[in-house]
């Protein structure tokens, strides 16, 4: 069966409460004899990164061999309320006996995640398999357990540690699903999610979603924060060899190493791919009847280009799909960015959208010519994906070559980059179907102080016509506003830039718009 976008991504799993029957899991536990800890089997392997390199290389010389799907009679079928009462027994967390503060939860297979992934332990480059057994999860009343012979197996982990608190090891990393993963810093919620490689992304002959099919958890070597994860990437068109370096904290990172070796030449590649949900927003709510403002992962996609202009990008949920695309020699850094931090924003006690976080990817290395791409799929429900964002290189990837990419992303409550720029805080748009007015608010010391009169709007729109800039001070933002309207005709779609400048200087990022009719 072809996986979809909508079928990887479509549940939030790990982020939502089970309501559950009175006592089940406690009685569950006590029942039986103590499960064993996991076990490693057979004769180490030596592993390092180049013998994973190599086995990648030679996976690549040969066709595509899907992985094991077959899941066990009464497993196959599980609904989602199903699949998400399988209990983790936290007895059996990997590394909990280790010397690091991490610890590993392996997660089923079932539902909408039937892939089997392979798990293996690294100790003084030693690799040693992981046995996959079923003890270490509590199967509700409605979920028969595997019989005798079968195995459910591991579809993912979570890797937890205490990132809000010294003495609680809270989940803030999950791999589950193709090569998706995501991360969360202090204080924040699961929203942005990565993923290891995007292909033909958005287009009309479909999409490939290559898996991580198994894992190398290297053990920690220390008390330290770093964990150290290697993943065999594969796909009909690709393999790929992954190092990921992850530093949980107040910003957590992951820094991706990845070796690609086509089986194909790929012109349509995504890299330092970021997934995330836009449903409506006061810019953007046209057919919403909600309580709440505004319903999001991520407001907007930064840019830094390798001229160093800011760029801030409000997100959009269209009525059709669309694509933009941004051309930059080598760009210095993206992210789908959470601004707006007051709950008062969202006023969603449960989904608290003010907690998710922002995902900023750095280029590690020179990436060379290529466009940043922007894809936003229409959406009516919040439980869907549909933003994705990705580097994508103008050079395909030819089939039998060796490509290496390096990039670390930021997960917080904001992105790395530090700028005296004054940023856009909230886009506000309206008006009929020949006229639309835009207002942008833009914070920052460098507007503070500023005079309205002292600076000029910069604004152009393609096509269209510009019509009564005024910059005013916002004394609510302490900030200062523009506004301005566009004569779009009869337009189907008009491209707006705008900044303010001083003199030959800009004071602000740049803000763009793509508005549409309908």
């Amino acid at each position: 069966m072809a996986t979809t976008r909508r079928d990887v991504m479509t549940w939030a799993l790990g982020t939502i409460p089970i309501a559950l029957g009175a006592g089940w899991l406690d009685a569950a536990h006590a029942a039986g004899p103590e499960p064993a800890m996991p076990k490693t089997d057979g004769p180490g392997v030596r592993f390092e990164p180049h013998v994973l390199r190599a086995r990648a290389a030679a996976m690549a010389a040969r066709p595509f061999e899907p992985p094991d799907t077959k899941l066990p009679k009464g497993l196959d079928n599980l609904n989602y309320d199903q699949y998400r009462a399988i209990a983790f027994r936290p007895k059996d967390t990997f590394l909990r006996e280790g010397p690091g503060p991490f610890r590993i939860e392996w997660m089923p297979r079932g539902f909408l995640y039937r892939d089997h992934v392979d798990f293996d332990a690294v100790e003084d480059t030693q690799a040693l398999r992981i046995v996959q057994y079923d003890g270490c999860f509590v199967f509700p009343p409605d979920v028969p357990p595997p019989k005798d012979g079968e195995t459910l197996g591991w579809s993912g982990f979570r890797v937890k540690t205490p990132i809000n608190r010294p003495d609680v090891a809270e989940e803030f990393l999950v791999f589950q699903g193709a090569s998706y993963f995501r991360a969360v810093g202090r204080g924040n919620v699961y929203g942005t999610s990565a993923r290891g490689l995007a292909i033909a992304t958005a287009d009309p002959a479909g999409e490939e979603f290559p898996l991580f099919r198994e894992f190398w958890i290297e053990k920690p070597k220390s008390d330290g924060n770093l964990l150290v994860i290697h993943a065999l990437l594969d796909s009909p068109s690709v393999t790929g060899a992954f190092r990921i370096s992850i530093v949980p904290g107040e910003t957590t990172t992951t820094s991706v190493e990845a070796a690609l070796y086509p089986r194909t030449d790929l012109d349509k590649v995504g890299l330092g791919t970021l997934t995330s949900m836009f449903l409506f927003a006061p810019n953007d709510r046209k057919g919403f009847d909600d309580f709440r403002p505004a319903v999001r992962d991520a407001e907007g996609l930064a840019f830094l280009t390798a001229a160093g202009e800011h760029c801030w990008r409000p997100l959009a949920n269209p009525r059709m799909l669309q694509m933009s695309v941004f051309a930059d020699g080598n760009l210095r850094g993206f992210g789908l960015m959470q601004r707006q931090r007051s709950f008062f924003e969202y006023q969603d006690m449960e989904a608290a959208y003010e907690k998710r976080p922002s995902a900023w990817v750095e280029p590690l290395g020179d990436w060379g010519a290529g466009k940043l791409v922007l894809v936003e799929i229409p959406t009516n429900e919040e439980i869907h994906d549909n933003i994705v964002a990705f580097w994508r290189p103008d050079e395909p990837l030819r089939k039998g070559g060796e490509y290496l990419f390096s990039y670390r992303i930021h997960w917080g409550m904001d992105g790395p980059v530090r700028t005296d720029l004054a940023r856009v805080t909230s886009t506000l748009e309206g008006g009929g179907d020949e006229e639309r007015l835009f207002i942008v608010d833009f914070v920052g010391a460098a507007v503070e102080t500023s005079k309205p009169e002292d600076l000029k709007a910069e604004i152009s729109c393609r096509p269209g016509t510009v019509i009564e800039p005024v910059i005013e001070a916002n004394p609510h933002t302490k900030g200062l506003r523009l506004a301005f309207r566009v004569k779009v005709d009869a337009a189907q779609m008009v491209e707006v830039r705008a900044r303010l400048m001083r003199g030959a200087d800009p004071v602000t990022e740049t803000w763009l718009y793509r508005w549409t009719r309908g």
